[in-house]
């Protein structure tokens, strides 16, 4: 059957709507994955993509500005993940930007996250690798926790067994608790404690006192009078080495034969020489007071010794009215 003129401009009109509504819904999503917009690639390596895919958002600072174009395997260790940001936004990333693998919500599509660099203030450009740094992931929190619960169970479990032999008594910490006859013995060793630390307060109190030898040793002006003291028995401890010294050397010259005293004790003549003299001195000195006494009685100097005599008694009466 022939379709009639309705018919066909019926389909035209349906074929064109719909291929309105197909290229507008591939404009969208173009614009929104950039498509149509002019971009700069960039790249960052990681040592695990954590299931991101192609066509995954790239957002800098909360904002998208891009998407991941290609992932590429380099090694077992390195992973490089290439994306385009919109040319609008690239001026503001700079070279020291890090990238991040996270999620889009708790549960949502993988993303990377890029943060802003804080010294480095060159932007990047085409081909450039910016750092990339690991976050800990959902998967790796919960072995975390995981491993926490665990020890946390056993913990509880071990103050479970500790807190029920204490209630029965056992250990140190039981037989305190539930004994009183130790109980009473520490209050009294405790009482005892306190009464020694009350004499020991005492007794320093009264060393410190100046009253007593430790006392007179704290005192600085009698410190530093000990100090003198010592000093100048030092002093004259060098001294006494120096006069022993001195007295070595004079005894150890008269057993040489050297010096004064040796001659004069090893020199027969001389000692004769001295005892003639002495004689003499003697003899000399006899006559002389001969002489003085015959002088006294002598008429040209009777009135001299005389005057003597009375200056001399007036010297003895002036002192001694003194």
């Amino acid at each position: 059957m022939e379709k009639t003129a309705t018919q066909k401009i019926k389909l035209g009109i349906f074929v064109i709507v719909g291929l309105l509504i197909f290229i507008t819904t591939v404009y969208f999503i173009g614009k929104k994955q950039n498509i149509f917009g002019k971009t700069t690639e960039i790249s960052s390596i990681f040592d695990n993509v954590n299931g991101l895919q192609l066509g995954n958002n790239v957002r800098y600072s909360g904002v998208s500005v891009g998407t991941v174009t290609a992932i590429e395997m380099i090694n077992d260790t390195m992973i490089r993940v290439e994306m385009d940001i919109d040319d609008k936004i690239i001026s503001h990333i700079n070279k020291d930007a890090v990238a991040i693998i996270s999620s889009d919500g708790l549960v949502g599509n993988k993303i990377i996250s890029i943060l802003p660099g804080k010294k480095n203030k060159i932007p990047v450009k085409e081909g450039d690798v910016i750092k990339s740094m690991k976050r800990l992931n959902t998967e790796d929190m919960l072995k975390t926790l995981n491993v926490t619960n665990e020890n946390t169970a056993k913990i509880t479990s071990n103050l479970v067994k500790i807190t029920e032999e204490i209630t029965k008594g056992k250990g140190t910490i039981g037989m305190l608790i539930n004994d009183t006859t130790m109980s009473a013995d520490l209050k009294e060793i405790t009482q005892g404690l306190k009464e020694s630390a009350t004499s020991l307060s005492q007794l320093t109190t009264s060393l410190n006192s100046k009253d007593n030898v430790i006392g007179v040793l704290n005192d600085t002006g009698t410190a530093n009078s000990i100090k003198q003291t010592l000093k100048n028995l030092e002093n004259s401890s060098l001294k006494i080495d120096d006069a022993v010294k001195n007295l070595n050397t004079t005894i150890t010259n008269a057993k040489e034969g050297k010096g004064a005293i040796n001659y004069l004790s090893n020199d027969p003549k001389l000692v004769q020489k001295i005892d003639s003299i002495m004689t003499n001195i003697n003899k000399a000195s006899i006559k002389l007071n001969e002489n003085m006494e015959a002088m006294r009685h002598n008429f040209l100097f009777r009135g001299y010794f005389k005057k003597q005599e009375k200056e001399q008694k007036k010297n003895q009466k002036n002192s001694s009215s003194k």
